[in-house]
């Protein structure tokens, strides 16, 4: 029987198909769906009850005693760490990536495939046990806090342990790889001989790094933030652990609502919000990238 080439298609994307809805859509739809209904008694959630939006009113709202409606700061504080977190993550594996994949372009072959190894190794170690690493690292009488208090004395002793600061530490060593192996993956594409007609017509190194370099390598810059901060935004191991609890992000309250708290309808609803803000980001970083490309096209163009 002749098969047409639209019904061939269908049959060659239908186990991608059943797998995205078996994966994404139908998980997505049981968590809108529960979101939408009313927190139960014990915890969980009322199956029987019609649906309503206080799940996501709680988000920012919350009750006084009088039932006026007042504006509740705590989610959108842990949202905000989250985002700042997540940007901070983001240039600061970029700011350190960069220079490294552009370093491992100019390595011999056997260099190039040997840098590649020694950066995916520490996948090869469960991401719980290379938290606890830094745990013992950043601990009030490590070797690390000893020589930053003997550099500072006048701080009077500085804690590098359940802060900010060590989340950020934490999620830059586990997101860096993300963001070096993207930009090596594109310069080591990339056309030198571009480099060196920027040096004949006079660029600096600086130069040609800023005009030719950097913009030719915004596709792997691009898709290494995206690596970085969509689940920086959303990490829960790395607060819970390096934060102590007390750096609160939307990841560690999604985790809260549907363990200890049994709030699942709240917790649906941050995952919906956080859901939301990873598709914006994605929506911005496909924009820009876009438009990139289309500068680099013009700019080549011109030329």
């Amino acid at each position: 029987m002749n098969e047409s080439p639209t019904t061939r298609r269908l049959l060659l994307l239908s186990p991608v198909a059943l797998t995205l809805l078996g994966l994404i859509a139908i998980p997505l739809a049981i968590m809108g769906y529960i979101s939408l209904l009313p927190r139960n008694l014990y915890g969980g959630v009322d199956w029987h009850a019609d649906w309503q939006i206080q799940s996501y009113v709680q988000l920012f709202f919350q009750e006084d005693f009088d039932g006026n409606l007042e504006l509740n700061w705590v989610y959108a504080q842990a949202l905000l760490r989250s985002l700042f977190q997540a940007g901070g993550t983001t240039l600061l594996c970029f700011l350190f990536g960069f220079p490294v994949a552009l370093w491992m372009t100019s390595l011999s072959e056997r260099s190039r495939n040997l840098m590649v190894l020694l950066i995916t190794i520490p996948f090869w170690t469960n991401l719980l046990i290379r938290n606890y690493a830094w745990l013992i690292i950043l601990r009030e009488h490590g070797w690390v806090a000893q020589s930053v208090n003997a550099l500072f004395p006048q701080a009077g002793g500085i804690t590098l342990l359940y802060n900010d600061f060590a989340v950020c530490v934490g999620l830059v060593y586990s997101f860096l790889p993300f963001m070096i192996l993207p930009i090596y993956s594109t310069l080591e594409k990339l056309d030198w001989r571009l480099v060196e007609a920027a040096y004949d017509l006079g660029a600096n190194r600086w130069r040609a790094l800023q005009r030719v370099i950097l913009p030719l390598s915004m596709p792997g810059v691009i898709a290494g933030s995206l690596l970085v901060f969509v689940p920086s935004l959303g990490a829960f191991i790395t607060p819970a652990i390096l934060g102590g609890g007390k750096t609160l992000m939307i990841g560690n309250l999604i985790q809260q609502q549907f363990g200890t708290a049994r709030n699942w309808p709240l917790g649906g609803s941050l995952s919906f919000l956080l859901l939301a803000i990873m598709l914006l980001a994605l929506i911005a970083f496909a924009l820009y990238s876009r438009r990139a490309a289309k500068a680099v096209h013009l700019g080549g163009a011109n030329a």
